[in-house]
């Protein structure tokens, strides 16, 4: 008979420190594209909150050194990754993130039939952006010129609200066309952001088994975890995830454990964690994927935390101050010049080394954006996103 195994909540939480580079920076000298592919990708619709996450994570590395990955080497890509929001990938995983994403069911658009798309008409874009982008920087606007000579008329239409304007119909599958590695960011004309193509890559899984190479790089990262929140992360249908799971399931390529009293899942033999929940103090900033694919929420955002770090229910819209791997507090830094205020609010009472501990991390932000920080204890009395 088989024994189940039976996995802890800092059991679960110490192990995806680790392999997070939490639990310890990763050493100098790591590339930063290896520290973003542990992640799974970090959230950078702010660039400045990527460069942290990337940062705060490995030794020695500056906003310099992720856009010099970026825009130099381009060993990162900037694209439209898991949920269709801006994040860092390494660029050698591109054709893994494009085949998982692809892959994903989408669910009927919420806009209206006279706006929407169809799907030919979705093809035809996403088309015409790789078209348009291939050897290329283009900013929106001539991106959007080029769109529509290469479709017609009707993708230029502006029926799309967005922040209280119309966009032009097309941009409604912008995120599709960085999902089918025809559209990347390139670096800023001024204040204008460009796109490119990116560069062709050579896939190390085979396109048909992306979405289990997907699930199987998740549960290494975040594990364990369910189908839903498997899905949460992706926002991806449940039932699609659900199925996905059995299958990998009854190819024995993931197995069941028992986390918390409840079934879940981790990679096929992944069942080594450490004995302890994890130690220390950090600052993660806005959207950090620690916080975004940390389930169960209600043990990651425990008491006042719920309160004051999830925006109903969304985790992601403060930055926030984990002690011993859960969230126990929020901040904000304000930058002046080269200087910057780095304001923390602890939900918690820290010891004398945790607070030590604090004074490095604020240390830390400063090298990681390039500027001379100042600490100060006291209530964050900005909102979401500030």
């Amino acid at each position: 008979m088989t024994t189940t195994v039976e996995i802890t909540w800092d059991a679960a939480s110490a192990r995806r420190a680790e392999r997070q580079f939490l639990a310890g920076p990763a050493g100098a000298g790591t590339p930063v594209a290896e520290v973003a592919g542990a992640m799974l990708g970090a959230h950078a619709q702010v660039l400045s909150a990527a460069e942290l996450s990337l940062g705060m994570r490995a030794d020695g590395v500056t906003r310099a050194d992720v856009r010099a990955a970026l825009w130099d080497d381009r060993s990162l890509i900037k694209t439209y990754g898991p949920r269709g929001t801006v994040h860092l990938l390494p660029a050698r995983e591109l054709p893994l993130f494009s085949a998982a994403l692809t892959a994903v069911p989408r669910g009927p658009s919420p806009l209206p039939p006279g706006v929407r798309l169809t799907e030919e008409q979705a093809g035809r874009v996403v088309a015409a952006i790789g078209d348009a982008l291939d050897g290329r920087f283009l900013t929106l606007d001539e991106l959007s010129e080029e769109v529509v000579a290469r479709t017609g008329p009707w993708a230029g239409d502006r029926v799309m609200p967005a922040f209280q304007d119309l966009w032009p119909r097309w941009r409604q599958v912008m995120h599709r066309a960085g999902w089918a590695g025809t559209l990347c960011f390139g670096p800023n004309r001024g204040r204008k952001a460009t796109y490119t193509r990116p560069l062709p890559g050579s896939p190390e899984t085979d396109p048909g088994d992306a979405p289990a190479a997907f699930v199987h790089r998740y549960l290494h990262a975040y594990g364990p975890a369910t189908p839903r929140h498997f899905a949460r992360w992706l926002a991806a249908p449940p039932g699609w995830a659900t199925a996905l799971f059995g299958e990998l399931a009854a190819a024995g390529r993931i197995e069941e454990v028992r986390f918390e009293g409840a079934p879940a899942w981790v990679a096929a033999g992944d069942t080594d964690f450490p004995e302890g929940p994890p130690r220390g103090v950090r600052l993660l900033p806005y959207f950090d994927a620690y916080v975004i694919a940390g389930q169960p929420r209600e043990r990651l955002f425990p008491g006042a935390a719920r309160r004051r770090a999830l925006g109903g229910g969304q985790a992601g819209n403060h930055p926030v101050l984990l002690v011993d791997g859960v969230v126990a507090g929020v901040w904000h830094q304000r930058r002046r010049g080269r200087r910057t205020t780095v304001t923390v609010e602890p939900l918690v009472r820290l010891t004398a080394r945790q607070e030590r501990q604090l004074g490095e991390q604020v240390e830390r932000v400063g090298e990681v954006l390039e500027a001379t920080p100042e600490l100060v204890v006291g209530e964050v009395t900005v909102g979401p996103h500030a």
